[in-house]
């Protein structure tokens, strides 16, 4: 176990009792930016901490289970820091649909497309299990068509917000297609993504089960460690965008990286040791999980405390959402791809973050 397993979420659980102990509220100063950065690097740490202790699990329960609690694991991050971050001090209503627009963007073009063009430089061309790629994009399409699009079409309420029992029926919904298809994945159809997973070279010997319940405990620690912080990292991320005039979609952007990061680099190892295959289950079970778990999450904190969720995505990043999905069907379509398939991406990628600053 390398020493920022551990060291990290220790600091962590540090940090928050000693900002509590001082009841310490953070202010745009020389000081504050001091706490700032000490905050980001213990933050970023931790979860790259709790992502580890999920691969050393994740290798003992085999896959898809392993990547499905690698998933569930950013999950519970993402919905912590969405929720604090719009709840905070200025209410963010649009938070929670530019951190899945973010995270479907940055997963299905971003990290799709290093994925594929580092595998490809690499070895040319890598294969993946098309009937998997087509579940996964299946259900990504319906689940980001009702919450980020039909919003801006319903009649019972105005503007891109659902009403109270839409909501409620969508959020139903959602977690009825993701729950079918974690069975499709894990029981029934599991041999579907499991073809570059169980053909990929592992290195050194399998953890032993002192280590196994070891990281299991860290990764609890972990998980609490960046939920305790959440309020603290709201309140950097509002006096930043503040402070450089940052668009609204700033902060989805910035919490979507937080806690992709981790899991981004997981991602690329396994495509450059020719395991494609885990590569898309990461990059896509993170868009299915963010839509699936993290809206009905989201939208019961919303309904309890009486907040506004706006959902409905503008014409522009409609118009981004639909080139994403098409382009991720030919990609993936085909079962094969090469450095071209990647380079796509990355281009449709570069002109999601332009528009961003430059709309």
């Amino acid at each position: 176990m390398p020493k920022s397993a551990w060291i990290f979420p220790a600091l962590a659980v540090l940090l928050f009792a000693a900002v509590t102990a001082a009841d310490y509220k953070f202010m745009p100063s020389a000081t504050g930016l001091v706490f700032a950065t000490i905050l980001l690097l213990i933050l970023f740490g931790t979860v790259f901490a709790a992502v580890h202790h999920a691969e050393v699990v994740a290798e003992r329960i085999g896959e898809p289970f392993g990547t499905l609690l690698l998933t569930l694991s950013v999950t519970i991050i993402e919905v912590a820091l969405i929720a604090t971050i719009m709840l905070g001090e200025q209410t963010v209503t649009t938070l929670a649909r530019d951190t899945v627009f973010a995270v479907v963007m940055i997963v299905c073009n971003g990290l799709v497309g290093v994925c594929i063009l580092a595998g490809g430089l690499r070895y040319r061309e890598q294969d993946i299990q098309v009937s998997g790629s087509s579940l996964y994009l299946s259900v990504l399409s319906v689940l980001a068509t009702i919450t980020l699009i039909m919003p801006n079409y319903t009649l019972t309420t105005p503007g891109p917000v659902f009403s109270a029992s839409q909501l409620g029926f969508d959020s139903v919904v959602t977690i009825l297609l993701y729950g079918v298809f974690l069975y499709t994945q894990t029981v029934r159809h599991r041999d579907y993504f499991v073809a570059g997973a169980a053909a990929a070279n592992h290195d050194g010997p399998p953890s032993s089960n002192r280590m196994i319940v070891l990281s299991t405990g860290l990764l609890l620690i972990s998980l609490l460690a960046v939920v305790l912080l959440a309020k603290k990292f709201a309140q950097v991320v509002d006096a930043g965008a503040a402070l450089i005039g940052a668009p609204p979609a700033f902060a989805g952007i910035l919490v979507a990286l937080l806690i992709l990061l981790p899991e981004g680099v997981a991602a690329i190892a396994a495509a450059r040791r020719n395991d494609l295959q885990k590569s898309i289950n990461l990059a896509l079970g993170s868009s299915l999980a963010t839509i699936g778990l993290t809206i009905p999450a989201v939208a019961v904190v919303a309904y309890e405390l009486d907040k506004q969720l706006v959902l409905g995505l503008p014409p522009q990043e409609m118009v981004l959402l639909a080139l994403t999905l098409v382009l991720s069907l030919l990609t993936l379509g085909s079962g094969r791809t090469n450095i071209l398939f990647g380079l796509v991406h990355l281009v449709v990628f570069a002109v999601f973050m332009f528009l961003v600053f430059v709309p």
